[in-house]
């Protein structure tokens, strides 16, 4: 549990009986998610005490009376490999109701792993032995995949959604022509690139400052590396994407890192007409200024922001991680540390220093 920030804690409480609706999984595994360490930083959504973790997988126990099939039909039963995050919205949420798509700018949304401490219920994260998935929650039988692949999928969500964002945009289509920047190799943007080369896009710049991680992202599908580190600043990174794009610039931009400053960079690097989506920012890291003459009206830029994923999208995951191996994508690669939970503190601080890509903490 995180007790307070900075302050995680091995607790043991009771197994609560399932109710009828109810299935009890008992954890394999689960990835540290940059929202997972800006909680375990300093709690932005106000959260503490609170068990974290929410790109994980388990084993199905118990399956509650009522219980029958996973969100796509597939029957459950006690040994099969099981995927969740989301809860399904209030009834009393406007945004939800009249626009079933947009369910994840709900104000209430809720995922696993991100949710307060309760007195009847501490299983609510994958940072423990057990997790216990309640009535109108999302959950996929995923008996196929490895548990490494099955801590990818939730991720992997993010990115599909990302992808849809932009192919919503009119005229201002990706294909397999269109030059694509991904700005930062973290392990959503390396994921970003994955599930673009997937979907054809056969020119993608990756551009990170780690050069362990470009070279992952070329493992990826990326075909040209910036490490920015080797520029003196923006206007020369944009004289090299220039260079590798016809001296137009990107087509498209993907923003993965949570510097704000990387956002209002990145309109350098897009031609006019071009697009750029905003998929780093899932907390608040602060303000960046642009010239919206220059960078927006001048270019028409089509600029959309991309916010998790809605629970119909995993199966798109899944699809796109299975797509990806196949076609010889190492996505399990990304999997650089596994940590036992008692040495969950050693995976955050490694996760802190930035040192490998995805930290996987092993129940």
């Amino acid at each position: 549990m995180l007790a307070e920030p900075r302050k995680l804690e091995i607790r043991e409480f009771p197994l609560r009986e399932i109710g009828p609706k109810e299935i009890l999984v008992r954890v394999e595994a689960c990835g540290v998610c940059g929202t997972d360490v800006h909680c375990y930083k300093s709690d932005p959504f106000g959260l503490t005490p609170n068990v974290l973790g929410h790109e994980g997988t388990g084993e199905v126990l118990q399956v509650g009376a009522e219980v029958k099939m996973d969100s796509v039909g597939k029957p459950v039963k006690v040994g099969d490999k099981v995927v969740t995050s989301l809860m399904e919205t209030s009834p009393d949420c406007l945004i939800a109701k009249y626009n079933p798509a947009k369910a994840n700018l709900s104000d209430d949304l809720k995922v696993y792993g991100l949710l307060p401490d309760e007195p009847n219920n501490h299983f609510n994260g994958y940072f423990g032995e057990y997790l216990i998935i309640r009535p109108g929650s999302s959950f996929f039988v995923v008996n196929d995949m490895s548990v490494e692949l099955r801590c990818l999928i939730e991720p992997a969500a993010v990115v599909c959604h990302a992808l849809e964002r932009a192919k919503s945009c009119g005229g201002n289509k990706l294909n397999f022509r269109s030059r694509v920047v991904v700005q930062g190799c973290g392990p959503i943007g390396l994921l970003m690139i994955a599930v673009l080369r997937t979907q054809g896009v056969n020119n993608i710049i990756a551009l990170d400052g780690n050069s362990d991680r470009l070279e992952l992202a070329r493992s990826l599908g990326a075909d040209e590396l910036i490490n920015y580190k080797e520029y003196s600043g923006i206007d020369e990174i944009a004289d090299k994407v220039k260079l590798l794009t016809k001296g137009l610039g990107a087509h498209w931009g993907f923003q993965v890192t949570g510097v704000p400053v990387a956002h209002a960079n990145l309109y350098k690097l897009i031609r006019r007409g071009g697009g750029i989506c905003e998929v780093g920012h899932f907390v608040d890291g602060g303000e960046c200024a642009i010239n919206p003459h220059r960078d927006i009206c001048a270019k028409e830029i089509t600029l959309v922001g991309s916010w998790v994923y809605n629970s119909f999208e995993y199966p798109n995951a899944y699809h796109f991680l299975q797509r990806a191996e196949r076609i010889g994508l190492p996505v399990t690669s990304l999997i650089t540390h596994k940590f036992p939970l008692e040495r969950i503190e050693e995976a955050f601080q490694v996760n802190l220093r930035q040192e490998g890509v995805k930290v996987l903490v092993e129940v």
